[in-house]
């Protein structure tokens, strides 16, 4: 019987229970995809990181219930707040490296995390008629990532109220749907559906913000902008255009430290 500890952290929240929660194991060595794949499904959270330090780098992977994914931003963030807390407390720089990502680092600085990410590219689209059928005369814009659609609603009240058929959602072919609209007391607000990948609704997500940061800071003409992802759970975010790369700041919390057998 093999024993691996597992943390559970509410990432991009001060609260338990908020946030979005991630599984994190940090391993002397990988174990193998299908093993970690089982793990993933059986801890049924939107997403479980793996991590193994190699030299100054700790290397990651993410895994939904159902499939490795390029990259995952609030499990990224759990695993910079296990590693600071448990493992690694006099880095203040942490430097993840994902071989579908590249590298990543994470800044931590009186209680905040800052993911540093590469920015995704947009094209404007003309709205596919599947998510036109989803989603409705609520699109006002769509946009393509290199995974992810982006659709622009009018106003929060839209994005609150939003309550796609996840059976349909799943057969557009991308990782996810973001959809998105200006704030009321943020600079915007977002949620994010991927049925795709075995998340109908995902808390908070850290890599969808790399589609959305591009898009707001130009519409509205600042680099520094605070978003919220307004789920169920909820999150809250502060962010930066850099250019090539953005920033993705916020906070975690510990909700569970337990131990696997297998």
């Amino acid at each position: 019987m093999n024993k691996l500890t597992i943390y559970q952290v509410d990432a991009f929240t001060d609260q338990v229970f908020g946030g979005n929660p991630a599984a994190v194991c940090v391993l002397s060595n990988w174990l193998s995809d299908n093993l970690m794949q089982n793990i993933a499904a059986e801890n049924n959270l939107a997403e479980t990181a793996f991590v193994v330090k190699d030299g100054h780098q700790f290397l990651i992977r993410w895994f939904t219930p159902t499939t490795e994914v390029d990259l995952c931003g609030h499990a990224t963030l759990a695993a910079a707040f296990v590693l600071e807390k448990y493992f690694h407390p006099e880095i203040s720089q942490l430097e993840f490296y994902s071989h579908r990502s590249g590298i990543l680092p994470v800044h931590y600085q009186n209680g905040v995390f800052t993911l540093d990410f590469p920015t995704d590219v947009l094209v404007e689209i003309e709205c596919p008629q599947p998510l036109t059928q989803i989603f409705g005369s609520s699109i006002i814009q769509c946009l393509k990532g290199k995974t992810d659609y982006l659709l622009i609603f009018k106003n929060q009240e839209e994005v609150a109220l939003a309550d796609p058929n996840f059976n349909e959602l799943a057969k557009v072919n991308c990782r996810g749907v973001i959809i998105s609209a200006p704030g009321e007391e943020v600079d915007f607000v977002s949620r994010f559906f991927a049925p795709q990948v075995g998340v109908n609704e995902d808390p908070v997500t850290g890599s969808a913000h790399t589609t959305l940061i591009p898009y707001w800071s130009k519409q509205l003409g600042k680099k520094k902008l605070t978003a919220q992802q307004i789920s169920k759970r909820g999150g809250s975010l502060w962010v930066e255009d850099m250019g090539e790369r953005v920033k993705i700041s916020g906070k975690a919390v510990l909700y569970l430290e337990g131990t696997i057998f297998y």
